[in-house]
C-alpha cells in the first residue's frame, strides 16, 4: 500500500505525468536538458521530476559520457519493472500463467486453440476501433493505417510504422511487449500467439496479409519488428 501511495502521488503532478508520456514515445534515453527544453522548465525542476519517477521505479538512469567532453550526463529511460495498481488487489499475472500452462498442457490442440484465440482478439480490437470511428467498410489505406496506429498504441505496444512507397509493405516496430514477463517463461507459445494477434489486426483491415518477423526483444533485440506485406 505504501508503494501504491508513492506511485499515485508521483503521477498526480500533470507535468510529471506528461514527462513520463514523452519518454515512452521517445523510445530512447533522455537527458535533463532535453526534458527541460521540451517542457520549458528549469533543468533543476526537470531533474526533480525525473528523480521522483525513478524513485518509484518508473524510470531508470545511468551516467554516460556524451563524447563531447566535459562531465558525463545522466540519461533516463523507461524502467523494465512492471508497475501495477489494483483496487482491490487482483493478480492477473498469475491468471495468465495458469491459462498459458493449461493450453500448453493440452498439446498441439491447446496450442492451436491459443493461436486462433490470439488472432480473433487481434481482429476484435481493430473492429472495436473501427466502430468507434464509424468510417464504414470502404476505407482508404491512410485510414487503415491510422486505425492500426491508434489500436497498437491503445494496446500498449509503443509502436512505430513506416510505409513502403507503393503501400504494399508496412514496417512495424513494437517498443513494449505487454506479454513480456509471460513470454520470458513460455517464449514459443506466447510469441506465436502474439504473432497471430498482430496478424489478426492486419487481416481485419487488409485483403491479404503476410507478417514477417525481423527482430524479437525476447531474444535480446531492442524491439519486436516486422515487415508486413499487404493487399489493400
Amino acid at each position: 500500500m505504501e508503494q501504491t501511495l508513492k506511485i499515485t502521488n508521483v503521477l498526480s503532478d500533470p507535468t510529471r505525468y506528461y514527462i513520463y508520456q514523452y519518454i515512452t514515445k521517445r523510445h530512447q534515453e533522455v537527458t535533463v536538458q532535453e526534458v527541460a527544453e521540451n517542457f520549458n522548465i528549469h533543468p533543476n525542476v526537470a531533474r526533480l521530476h525525473l528523480s521522483k519517477l525513478e524513485d518509484v521505479n518508473m524510470l531508470a538512469s545511468e551516467t554516460k559520457k556524451t563524447g563531447k567532453g566535459g562531465r558525463p550526463s545522466r540519461l533516463y529511460r523507461l524502467s523494465d519493472d512492471v508497475i501495477q495498481l489494483h483496487f482491490p488487489y487482483r493478480d492477473y499475472m498469475l491468471l495468465s500463467k495458469v491459462a498459458i500452462q493449461t493450453m500448453i498442457s493440452l498439446g498441439e490442440a491447446g496450442r492451436e486453440a491459443l493461436f486462433m484465440t490470439g488472432k480473433r482478439f487481434g481482429m476484435e480490437i481493430i473492429e472495436q476501433e473501427m466502430a468507434k470511428r464509424a468510417l464504414g467498410d470502404d476505407l482508404t489505406f491512410d485510414q487503415k493505417l491510422t486505425i492500426l496506429k491508434s489500436t497498437a498504441t491503445l494496446a500498449g505496444f509503443y509502436p512505430e510504422f513506416e510505409v513502403g512507397g507503393d503501400q504494399s509493405k508496412i514496417y512495424f516496430q513494437i517498443f513494449n511487449c505487454p506479454f513480456k514477463e509471460i513470454a520470458e517463461e513460455h517464449t514459443e507459445a506466447v510469441c506465436n500467439m502474439h504473432h497471430e494477434f498482430l496478424k489478426g489486426m492486419f487481416e481485419a483491415l487488409f485483403d491479404s496479409v503476410e507478417l514477417i518477423e525481423k527482430e524479437n526483444m525476447i531474444t535480446g533485440c531492442e524491439t519486436c519488428s516486422y515487415q508486413v506485406l499487404v493487399t489493400n
